[in-house]
This record gives structure tokens, C-alpha cells and sequence, in this order.
């Protein structure tokens, strides 16, 4: 049964209390000192934010990205705000859920600003810190359960290699994968299900839909890869013809004379990925100020020439001249659906197990 929004608050804060109460039995024991971690900034606008920032002189980022896609913002939030120093963690999100969870019971975080998205959103709700983003001039459109700010969009989509797929067998849609010509390892698929989620937006398509084609896909014999990154690396050096991959990805790699292109398959879902700053980071002024900067029209202008910006929620191509991102669907005819509310996610935590047992890559 699909857990409701406070269900999911009462049992993670539940969960956190527990761990908190364990860590002080053990400091209890063993006489270590558990340190208290920072005050709350006491900061109303951006202004006396970046004091409070800039005497903390630096601010810890981790997300789930290479850093030399994160550099162009890094430098331009730096050059606005001298003084804070960024130092940049490429960490996959799951790893960031399971660390910072950790941290917090120790009393001991050990970064400032964190990503949540797809199947991270949930676990990290009790693990933000309470911000007032709208008194730090980030869009209310932007700031997402309160305490996540909507910094960037991650499309998932299906590749090819221009090389191994001539243009007249390109799948043209969902069922165009399903073509006994892809049998056999053909298609390289990302074995979490991540790709099915709209299946789950899309009332045109529909949960019980989804897992009919996700059991037709599975008897097809995919290569199955732990991530969509590995799929994305399968695709673009030819070792399989096609796959689920990252838009991001696909551009970034074309843009290096890579021969991949996106499939016009669709419609995708559009992830949405947020930034928050944990509760009890080291430096809350500066991971505040750094994740507004971001949210900001002048970070999304420098996050946007790495394929990292936020979209519209849904399919709307008047910004794709200037948006490569948005430009690459568009070309491509592929419809796209993002979040727009908690209960999505929640209904994600539902589908993927699902969607795993119908590909069969649900193993202990």
C-alpha cells in the first residue's frame, strides 16, 4: 500500500530519532564528546547571507555530477562571492543518502550542500535543514517540499549509435524497442528501471501497462547494466547499438564527435534533481548561499552550456534555441513529464521493485 506524505515523515523521522538516541548511548559509554553541529544562519536576505557565508570562508558541494560539468558555476559563484571557497565531491546520490544519514547521527556532517532525486527524495526529506529559500530570492516554482530548490533537469532518454543503427530502423517509439531485431543483448537497459518512470506519470500510459512492456522487454535479453551511466559508455563506444542513456550524457559526448543520438522515443520523464542543505552541516551560511546562487538566473546561465538546468514540467519547446537540453528533445520529438509533487516519488518507491521483478533483475 502506497504510503502517504506524513507516513513517510513519521517514519523517517522515527528512523533518525533512533539512530540519534544510539549515538548517544554510545557517547555515553565510551565518554566521547558528540559536538554540536552549527547554528542556523540568522540571515534574512542574500546580502547578510553572504557575510555570514563569507566568514565561514568555504562551502562543500556534493552531487552526482563530474566536476568539470559543475566548474563553469563553481567559477562564477566564486567570482560573485569572493571570498568562499567551493570544494566540489563527485558522489552518486544513493552513496550521499547513506553517508549523510550516518553523519547526522554522528552529530559529524561533513558537507554543506547535498542532491536529492528519483529515488533519493524520500529518504532525504527528514535530512534537510528548514530554509526560508523565498526570503533568499529563489522562484517559488524552484522550491520543491519546502526545503529542496529545483536546480536541474535530467531527462532520461533512448540512445543509439549512429554507426551500428542506420536511420530507417531507429525505434519510433516504446513498441519499436520491443522488435525482435534487438533481441539478444541488442539493447543495453539500465536494470533498476529508472527509464519506466513516466509509466507512472503518464496516465496515457499507466503503471499496469509498464510492467506488461518491461516483461516483454526482459524476454528480449537485454545486456542489463548497474547504472545508466554504464549504458550510456555501452552505447556511445558501439558495444550495443542502442539503450536507455541520460540526454546529458548524450550531448556531452556528440558534443566530443561521439556517434550517438537520441531515439525519438518517448514520452520521458524529465528527473528533477534538488540541492538542500543537510541539518547540522559545517558551513550552513555558504551551502544556503551556493545552492541560491544555483537556483539563480545567473547560475542556471552558467549550468545551462553543460546540459544542466532546470526545464518546464512539461513539453514546451519555445525555449530551445537557447536551451541545448530542451533543443535535443525537441529535434528528437520526445514528449517529457517532471514531478511535480510529493506523492509522485512515493509511487515511484512503489513501481521500480515492480518494474525490476517484470525485467527480472530483481535479485537479493
Amino acid at each position: 500500500m502506497r504510503r502517504t506524505r506524513e507516513e513517510a515523515r513519521r517514519t523517517a523521522t522515527a528512523s533518525r530519532v533512533r539512530r540519534l538516541a544510539a549515538m548517544a548511548i554510545l557517547c555515553a559509554l565510551v565518554g566521547a564528546a558528540c559536538s554540536k553541529p552549527p547554528p542556523a544562519p540568522d540571515a534574512r536576505n542574500l546580502a547578510e547571507l553572504y557575510r555570514a557565508a563569507k566568514a565561514e570562508g568555504q562551502v562543500i558541494w556534493f552531487a552526482p555530477k563530474p566536476e568539470a560539468q559543475m566548474r563553469p558555476a563553481i567559477q562564477a559563484f566564486e567570482k560573485k562571492y569572493p571570498g568562499i571557497s567551493v570544494k566540489y565531491t563527485n558522489k552518486k546520490a544513493p552513496d550521499l543518502v547513506t553517508q549523510l544519514n550516518v553523519e547526522q547521527a554522528a552529530g559529524r556532517v561533513s558537507f554543506d550542500v547535498s542532491n536529492a532525486g528519483g529515488l533519493t527524495v524520500l529518504p532525504s526529506l527528514d535530512m534537510a535543514a528548514k530554509v526560508d529559500w523565498a526570503g533568499f530570492r529563489v522562484p517559488g516554482d524552484q522550491i520543491f517540499d519546502g526545503n529542496f530548490v529545483y536546480v536541474w533537469a535530467v531527462p532520461k532518454v533512448w540512445a543509439y549509435n549512429t554507426d551500428a543503427v542506420p536511420a530507417s530502423v531507429v525505434p519510433r517509439n516504446w513498441n519499436g524497442l520491443l522488435s525482435p531485431r534487438w533481441n539478444g543483448g541488442k539493447l543495453t537497459v539500465e536494470s533498476r528501471g529508472s527509464f519506466m518512470t513516466v509509466w507512472a506519470q503518464d496516465r496515457a500510459l499507466g503503471t499496469d501497462a509498464g510492467l506488461d512492456f518491461a516483461a516483454r522487454l526482459g524476454r528480449l535479453h537485454p545486456h542489463y547494466t548497474d547504472n545508466t551511466t554504464q549504458a550510456h559508455t555501452n552505447i556511445s563506444s558501439g558495444q550495443t547499438p542502442i539503450g536507455t542513456d541520460l540526454i546529458n550524457l548524450v550531448l556531452e559526448d556528440r558534443a566530443k564527435g561521439a556517434p550517438i543520438a537520441v531515439a525519438p522515443v518517448g514520452p520521458t520523464n524529465a528527473n528533477k534533481a534538488y540541492l538542500f542543505v543537510p541539518e547540522g552541516s559545517p558551513h550552513p551560511a555558504a551551502g544556503r548561499l551556493l545552492t541560491a546562487f544555483l537556483a539563480s538566473p545567473e547560475g542556471q546561465a552558467a549550468l545551462v552550456g553543460s546540459y544542466n538546468s532546470i526545464i518546464p514540467n512539461d513539453t514546451d519547446c519555445s525555449q530551445a534555441a537557447t536551451n541545448r537540453v530542451i533543443g535535443a528533445l525537441c529535434d528528437a520529438g520526445v514528449r517529457w513529464f517532471s514531478e511535480t509533487d510529493i506523492r509522485q516519488y512515493q509511487q515511484f518507491a512503489d513501481f521500480f521493485p515492480q518494474v525490476e521483478q517484470a525485467l527480472g533483475t530483481d535479485v537479493n
